[in-house]
């Protein structure tokens, strides 16, 4: 189509010339407006290799009706709109051409025609432009959501991870998520969908956990007007919302047996009623699900169904914690300190052969998103270029869970617990007992040997 940056081109097809100067005349008063005029249909079909933005066309023209320029032109160029103008009041007429999807409006001509033709031109216009809009963002959104651009990392788990996002983007199969807190699930989910043929229809998240059982039904299936105590309009819910797309249900291990029971019918039928209704309504869903628990567990202890189970599974990418992807860690710390420098407008900064160090030697127990709080707040800390080891700092609420990260024995975890609590109390054995409630001796005797 023709690009708007040069104006808008209106073709105006009108076998009336008194008609046809008037209506160009008063056309040319936006000076956006191009107006190259035509005196028959088929010099108008001849002429659009010009790409006009719009046309505007008399029903009645001398060497054909409005039904036959249209099937002709749509033959090859069914994406111009068209304005059709017509000299009767024939209502069918008026119904048969505006089923037509690129005929945006049907004008009689009377006194009003010209400014009704220019407010029709205005909105197609706006349409049209909102349309693009939309369609760059969703091409935009495509781009950011590249494999690579979302997800960094080089190490082998994180190709694995690759490797298998690829396969889900070329069907429509269910993908399950799993992963520990803030290894990026929903990024993963975001990253399919985008990449798949569904980029263009929408990507709706629900958070199960974040819905109290009572409305969830009501959320995810929507519900109509009277259904329970304050509804007091039609709502639609989540899944006709996502109609065409993807809906992505984080921690769905959360969702209780009787809401699982109604989402296992609708994933099996493929349509849903409202809460309050007795209509069924056809969908068409990707479902992607993510659970930082597993799955299989759940079902064996009882607390998620075994024939969701199954329904769910699908593909199943399981994403890494950050300690098992050591070789990523610089890599996503140099990734999140340029992107807070973009977005805080400040100068990039590198990162100290000892900052480096001191951040390969953390089991980050927050994973990628515990990563970027820490290297934010290394970029702020930092008074030079170079962010030092000293701006490096861990939060101590995950201390505790440093002593779970890795294996060990009982014995080993003791020795870690003692070890901690020593270097807090700047070694002081006597504080140390103390608080872990243990005999002074003990803790020598453990020291001498070696334990600790």
């Amino acid at each position: 189509m023709r690009n708007d940056k040069n104006g808008f081109l209106i073709f105006l097809v009108e076998d009336d010339l008194w008609y046809s100067e008037i209506l160009e005349y008063h056309l040319s008063l936006n000076p956006d407006y191009i107006i190259k005029k035509f005196e028959s249909g088929e010099l108008c079909l001849k002429n659009l290799h010009l790409r006009p933005n719009l046309i505007c066309l008399d029903y009645n023209l001398s060497d054909m009706n409005g039904k036959e320029f249209v099937k002709k032109l749509n033959r090859t160029h069914s994406y111009i709109p068209l304005v059709v103008i017509s000299g009767q009041e024939d209502v069918q007429t008026a119904i048969d051409m505006l089923q037509v999807d690129n005929v945006k409006d049907y004008l009689v001509k009377d006194d009003d025609t010209k400014d009704r033709l220019w407010k029709s031109i205005i909105e197609i216009r706006e349409n049209k432009e909102l349309k693009e809009e939309v369609s760059q963002l969703r091409e935009e959104l495509v781009q950011k959501y590249e494999f690579e651009q979302i997800i960094k990392g080089k190490s082998d788990r994180i190709q694995q991870v690759f490797k298998l996002m690829r396969k889900a983007c070329d069907n429509n199969i269910t993908v399950s998520v799993t992963g520990e807190t803030g290894t990026g699930k929903e990024l993963v989910a975001k990253s399919v969908h985008y990449n798949s043929q569904r980029a263009k229809k929408p990507f709706v998240a629900v958070n199960v956990n974040a819905i109290p059982s009572e409305l969830i039904e009501s959320e995810l299936f929507g519900h109509e007007k009277g259904a329970f105590t304050g509804a007091a309009v039609r709502r639609i819910g989540k899944f006709e919302e996502a109609d065409k797309g993807t809906l992505f249900l984080d921690e769905v291990a959360d969702m209780d047996m009787a809401m699982q029971s109604k989402l296992l019918r609708v994933l099996q039928e493929r349509e849903l009623t409202r809460v309050g209704g007795n209509k069924s309504i056809k969908i068409d869903v990707r479902i992607i699900v993510a659970t930082h628990k597993n799955l299989a567990e759940e079902v064996r202890a009882g607390r998620f169904r075994e024939d969701l189970y199954y329904r769910l599974l699908g593909l199943s990418i399981e994403l890494p914690p950050l300690r098992d992807r050591k070789g990523d860690v610089l890599i996503l710390a140099k990734h999140f300190a340029d992107e807070f420098c973009k977005v805080n407008k400040m100068k990039k900064k590198s990162f100290s052969s000892e900052a480096k160090e001191k951040l390969m030697s953390y089991p980050f127990p927050g994973n990628i998103r515990e990563l970027k709080a820490v290297i934010d707040l290394a970029v702020v800390m930092a008074d030079e270029d170079e962010i030092s080891e000293s701006d490096i700092t861990f939060n101590n609420s995950s201390a505790a869970a440093d002593f779970l990260i890795e294996n060990d024995t009982l014995k080993g975890y003791i020795a870690k617990i003692i070890r901690h609590h020593l270097e807090k109390q700047n070694g002081d054995v006597a504080k140390v007992a103390e608080i872990l409630d243990m005999g002074k001796s003990t803790l020598y005797k453990m020291i001498q040997r070696g334990e600790v």
